[in-house]
């Protein structure tokens, strides 16, 4: 499961139904790696197929221990990794219309 998903407005209808579940692929989804060789693995691999395949727009791999994002976007038919920040980087995306942060501001808190 991952640990935020995010859907257009005018997406919301068709993908929420009324039980509360999604029942189509939301735009972005974000996945903050678990500790461990096979989370990160299944993080990196499984999940980023997973998501490709069924027609996730983005997905964000959050590193905490390295302080950095890898932003997969949707190129044709598939996710492809489109950029690696690190912490002086500024995080936006075409999903977010007015949204942008530095990286660093993700971790702040993080020791």
């Amino acid at each position: 499961m991952p640990h935020l998903v995010w859907v257009r407005r005018d997406r919301l209808a068709t993908v929420l139904d009324d039980d509360g579940k999604l029942y189509a692929a939301p735009d972005l989804i974000v996945e903050v790696l678990s500790p461990g060789t096979t989370n990160e693995r299944r993080d990196r691999e499984a999940k980023l197929k997973l998501y490709s395949s069924c027609g996730v727009q983005e997905y964000w791999i959050v590193s905490w221990q390295q302080r950095q994002i890898e932003v997969y976007r949707r190129e044709q038919v598939t996710l492809r990794l489109v950029a690696t920040l690190y912490e002086q980087d500024e995080l936006a995306s075409p999903l977010l219309s007015g949204f942008s942060c530095r990286v660093e501001q993700l971790f702040a808190r993080i020791r």
